[in-house]
């Protein structure tokens, strides 16, 4: 008699607990939960590489620092949802904006030709600090966002972010784009000669950003570029009953298709993995109606499940049995800015990545939960 009663005293405590935190995210402060996100992701993973440089730690280890243009992007985009609220200056974004110029890739034959799309990889090799060539295309897009996002932040700078801005989406059209495909290539390597030349990354399906680049320059391409993409997304999402898409697919002449394991990087490329689960977020704002509905298709999939764990096949079974900040983050992001579908019980089940810490040891849980911060919370 007595455990039951301290088991149902356990139960309601936690009960107690979680409901309360929910309500302070939901009700009490929700820029406070903002705040201290970008606060504590700034402490723990920006890295002063001098007085005008900063750069955005990937490896988890202050002692063994790597910086990746995608975390670059990532740190100028949060930055400037930063500045938006007044936790961030124009000098904080242009700290990490000049990182970012120090390591602009060449490409040519002799990598002879600079260009304004971002070096993929620096870490220290021997002692030195080295950067390795070639881009990747999920940085630049947040490099590119990122800054016409702080161009309306910083009107004092807007001309200056504007311009490099307006060089960095030319040179996205330039050295990452298939016109074949229409689609953007995975980065400035994959070239025509290349047997890359027709792969496409989920995650940089993004319906929004092509709309911005599109009002900012006027180039018909960006129309282009998030017709062919997004008609490629909502194909491989309708391959399956749960609406999920692989990390990467191959776009053919007349179809796409999820690739195979290690074609890319991972045993898991042509599942619902580290890569794919950026899709949500990329689609959370967009008002086109293939984006909808192939977020929609996922989210559907996602809300019968009792936990979102960390990676599915695309036919639905578990990749691993632990949840994931990277996974959760995203559809709370998504189903935050899509309240009227219905999803309700997701967006609180996904909310338990704001009642704990920001993780210290995990870059990329505390950055897509620090933009899911941001971004998500009303």
């Amino acid at each position: 008699m007595r455990l039951s009663k301290f088991t149902w005293f356990l139960v309601a405590v936690v009960t107690i607990i979680y409901t309360a935190t929910l309500i302070v995210i939901r009700i009490e402060n929700p820029h406070r939960v903002q705040a201290e996100s970008y606060q504590n992701w700034r402490k723990t993973y920006i890295i002063k590489q001098s007085a005008n440089r900063a750069f955005v730690n990937t490896s988890n280890q202050r002692r063994n620092p790597v910086a990746l243009s995608e975390g670059q992007g990532y740190g100028l985009y949060i930055t400037a949802a930063a500045g938006q609220h007044g936790w961030a200056n124009s000098r904080d974004f242009d700290q990490l904006l000049n990182y970012y110029l120090a390591h602009r890739d060449h490409v040519g034959n002799h990598h002879q030709t600079p260009t304004y799309l971002m070096q993929w990889r620096q870490y220290r090799k021997n002692g030195r600090w080295v950067s390795d060539i070639n881009s990747t295309t999920d940085g630049d897009l947040f490099i590119a966002m990122a800054l016409h996002q702080a161009a309306q932040v910083w009107p004092s700078r807007a001309n200056y972010y504007r311009n490099l801005g307006h060089h960095l989406t030319n040179d996205i059209l330039a050295y990452e784009y298939n016109p074949q495909t229409r689609a953007l290539t995975v980065g400035d390597w994959a070239t025509s000669k290349s047997k890359y030349y027709r792969l496409m990354r989920t995650s940089d399906v993004a319906p929004t950003f092509f709309d911005t680049f599109y009002q900012s320059s006027h180039d018909q391409r960006w129309r282009t570029v998030k017709n062919g993409m997004l008609d490629h997304l909502a194909d491989l999402s309708a391959q399956h009953r749960t609406g999920l898409v692989p990390d990467f697919a191959w776009i053919t002449t007349d179809s796409v298709k999820p690739v195979r394991p290690w074609t890319v990087a991972s045993k898991n490329d042509g599942n619902y993995s580290a890569n794919a689960c950026r899709v949500p977020m990329m689609l959370a704002t967009s008002k086109d109606p293939r984006a909808q509905r192939t977020l929609n298709r996922m989210m559907k999939f996602f809300s019968r499940r009792a936990h979102v764990t960390a990676g599915y096949t695309l036919a639905g079974k578990q990749l691993n049995h632990y949840q994931s900040n990277s996974f959760s983050a995203p559809i709370f992001m998504a189903v935050s800015h899509n309240r009227n579908h219905g999803y309700d019980n997701l967006f609180f089940s996904q909310k338990f990545i704001f009642s704990k810490p920001l993780p210290k040891d995990n870059y990329y849980d505390a950055t897509l939960t620090t933009i899911a911060a941001m971004e998500g919370i009303h």
